[in-house]
């Protein structure tokens, strides 16, 4: 019996300041955003206790390509450009990454318990 076998990284409700919008108050600031990154990926043929971390991708790459890796000082206007960023980061560094979500919420705006902000998902063009 042959399993179709799925495997997604997460790492979920990172907070990060980052400079982005496009009215007067927000620009010159850093904005809090609340970031998830979903990153799905080849699988190994088996995952065993002995599996080494090369089989599958560091978490850490996902929280930095969400973090550290939004280039410094750039002012992004739109929340989407920085889910781009973020994808493209982690397209860039694995060749077996298969599809990115970025879900983004701007912290700074919400007025109580609502989220507001957007989700980009992006699949790796077939070669």
């Amino acid at each position: 019996m042959t399993m179709t076998d799925s495997l997604t990284l997460e790492v979920a409700d990172l907070e990060v300041d980052c400079l982005t919008g496009i009215y007067s108050e927000e620009t010159g600031n850093p904005q809090p955003l609340r970031i998830t990154v979903q990153a799905r990926y080849d699988v190994a043929d088996r995952y065993d206790p002995e599996t080494p971390l090369d089989a599958s991708k560091n978490y850490m790459h996902l929280k930095h390509a969400a973090s550290d890796g939004l280039p410094p000082g750039v002012h992004f206007k739109l929340i989407e450009a920085v889910a781009d960023h973020i994808c493209e980061t982690l397209f860039v560094q694995d060749r077996r990454v298969q599809a990115v979500t970025v879900k983004i919420i701007k912290l700074a705006i919400a007025e109580g318990n609502e989220k507001i902000g957007i989700t980009l998902h992006r699949e790796r063009p077939a070669d």
